[in-house]
């Protein structure tokens, strides 16, 4: 009886690699070794970047609120600080959102933080 090779099942496994490794230049697109290193090494890229993505949102989030913050003459720390004594919990995605779309609003959110850390004070 004849070894059963993986004729059809071998060709559509290999086809799925190339097709992820398309827009790649040279050996890193043809040769089956080359392609399989550099499929592997795209998967690792793939779940730095995912982390790497929330970090770079929640800087960009904080920078937001501390640039709204100081032009409102309190520091960041402070206005954290004070919001979280003052039982206001709002993430910082919102927080962001609110000092560029609503600064009305970010300006009571900043006098009751304030408020909260006077009175914390005493």
């Amino acid at each position: 009886m004849p070894r059963a090779q993986k004729g059809a099942a071998r060709q559509q496994s290999k086809q799925r690699v190339y097709a992820r490794n398309r827009g790649k230049r040279g050996s890193r697109r043809r040769n089956w070794s080359y392609v399989k290193q550099a499929d592997v090494r795209a998967g690792q890229f793939q779940t730095m970047h995912r982390q790497q993505r929330k970090r770079d949102f929640r800087r960009l989030w904080n920078t937001r609120i501390s640039a709204a913050a100081r032009q409102r003459g309190i520091s960041y720390s402070h206005l954290m600080g004070g919001l979280k004594e003052a039982g206001i919990e709002l993430n910082r995605k919102m927080l962001s959102e609110i000092a560029i779309a609503d600064p009305k609003a970010f300006d009571q959110l900043v006098e009751r933080a304030r408020a909260a850390r006077t009175q914390a004070a005493a």
